[in-house]
């Protein structure tokens, strides 16, 4: 299990934002004091979702509006959509830490 600090809370924004760790882009999501982290590809074409547009916990895609569920990563439209990496986070400190547990970054 690995643990990374990727940014202060205050730091992220409301919506969906991208960080990058050991270059790989990560997808932050802030949802009021949560914050979700998932893989920044969409599973469609390659596209970030750190540019998409957030409706409750679902992120859509910019490129095409392939939605995933922030929460878990899993793609939500279409229904049989492939799933994007998802990765716990908790604040410590005012910073956001993600929890690699097993996963390739």
């Amino acid at each position: 299990m690995r643990e990374v600090k990727v940014a202060a809370l205050a730091d992220v924004v409301a919506g969906a934002q991208q960080v990058v760790v050991d270059g790989m882009p990560i997808c932050l999501v802030r949802i009021g004091d949560q914050v979700h982290a998932l893989g920044d590809t969409c599973s469609h074409q390659g596209g970030p979702l750190s540019g998409g547009k957030l409706s409750g916990h679902r992120l859509a895609c910019p490129r095409h509006g392939w939605m995933y569920d922030v929460r878990t990563g899993q793609c939500t439209f279409p229904p049989r959509g492939t799933a994007v990496p998802s990765y716990p986070t908790r604040i410590e400190d005012g910073e956001i830490v993600l929890t690699f547990d097993g996963q390739a970054l």
